[in-house]
């Protein structure tokens, strides 16, 4: 008998302990499920490569392919200036003149000086072709004769001497008329009619060969390093493998030609810690002009990119961070590295991530925190019907 009611209690206690469990069991199941409902929906994007091409820009001055300062070869007052500014000249066209009296009379001087030592070289030619002849015949001495030649030399020098004295008046005359020394376009011309124009002063104006022009930018240390990669090329064949380049006008417009980087300077400026780089653009249609400035478009493109929208992304402590949904769909912290240059509304990744990963792209910084749980919703999916 007592041991019936010791396995009727125990019937009892197991009974008990089951209810128990069932009800705990029912509770978790509930809490859980409660947990899932309360999780927030938020916009959640799934990485995939795709192609980026990013411009980098760099600020440029323009000039002529060759810009040439005219600058007289003497003295004197402009008495007439022959062309316009803007005006597009020849090479030897005449630009200025400037007043040729004193030349002029320097030209005649120096002719005048040529004939008279043409006299007396004739006179000592004379003399010594006589004494020649009086030695010949031993009447006069050897020396006399030779002092003849001496002084038919010295004839023969004076008039070298005038004629290139001549010749430097001639020159001198013809620098009165100053030319184009090649063909361009005509600069700005600060001395008018009247003005004295000195090869020391400033010059008459500039003429620049504008069928070509140059855009000078600079490139930091670590753009170079960037072109040249591990040292695996020379810097010519990252110039060759460079793509075309384009120009930003002042107002902003793309100039319709693309050109090409030519040069970079061989040294990096101690001061700013860039090199000078040199683009070259046809400039047929004469738009461009020496002296005005733009901005220099170098396109960057990258294949199999991990592309990510900027307001998917937070800083904490100088780094980028996103948050990453593990397959629990719980949020996960995690750093990346992108390019320095963007688009300003996405980055290019350059570690951190991969395709295939998803991301929260609403709320970060703001609702969305590490180890969160949260309903994805597709943000492409989400766009669509929003639209």
């Amino acid at each position: 008998m007592k041991s019936a009611k010791i396995t009727v209690s125990a019937l009892a206690l197991s009974a008990v302990s089951l209810g128990l469990a069932a009800v705990s069991c029912s509770g978790g199941s509930d809490a859980a499920q409660q947990q899932q409902q309360e999780a927030p929906q938020v916009q959640v994007e799934t990485i995939e490569a795709t192609t980026s091409e990013l411009n980098s820009n760099y600020p440029a001055i323009i000039k002529g392919k060759s810009d040439v300062a005219v600058r007289p070869m003497v003295s004197g007052f402009i008495t007439k200036v022959c062309v316009d500014e803007g005006q597009r000249v020849h090479k030897g066209q005449t630009l200025f003149t400037i007043d040729p009296i004193q030349y002029q009379a320097a030209v005649d001087a120096a002719r005048q000086q040529v004939l008279a030592a043409q006299a007396a070289l004739a006179s000592a030619q004379s003399v010594e072709q006589n004494k020649r002849m009086l030695r010949d015949k031993n009447i006069i001495s050897e020396s006399q004769w030779a002092a003849a030649v001496d002084n038919l030399n010295m004839a023969k020098a004076q008039v070298g001497a005038a004629q290139a004295n001549l010749a430097s008046a001639q020159k001198n005359l013809s620098y009165t008329v100053v030319k184009a020394p090649a063909d361009g376009v005509v600069g700005s011309i600060p001395n008018r009619e009247g003005s004295l124009a000195s090869p020391s002063g400033a010059p008459l104006t500039t003429i620049s060969d504008i069928s070509q022009v140059y855009a000078y930018f600079s490139l930091n240390e670590k753009d170079l390093l960037k072109m040249t990669g591990t040292g695996a090329k020379t810097l010519d064949q990252a110039l060759a493998e460079m793509p075309d380049v384009q120009l930003r006008l002042a107002n902003g417009d793309l100039y319709p030609v693309g050109g090409r980087v030519a040069t970079v300077s061989g040294v990096i400026d101690n001061a700013t810690g860039a090199a000078s780089v040199r683009a070259l653009f046809d400039n047929t249609n004469g738009m461009l002009r020496s002296g005005s400035t733009g901005q220099v478009v170098i396109p960057l493109r990258t294949e199999n990119a991990i592309v990510i929208p900027q307001k998917a992304t937070y800083e904490q402590q100088d780094r980028r961070f996103v948050y990453l949904v593990n397959d629990s769909n719980i949020t996960v912290s995690q750093p990346i590295e992108v390019l320095d240059i963007n688009d300003g509304q996405t980055f290019v990744v350059t570690s951190g991530l991969k395709a295939g990963d998803r991301i929260v792209v609403e709320g970060v910084g703001n609702s969305v925190r590490d180890k969160m749980p949260i309903k994805p919703v597709d943000a492409r999916a989400a766009q669509q019907q929003a639209k």
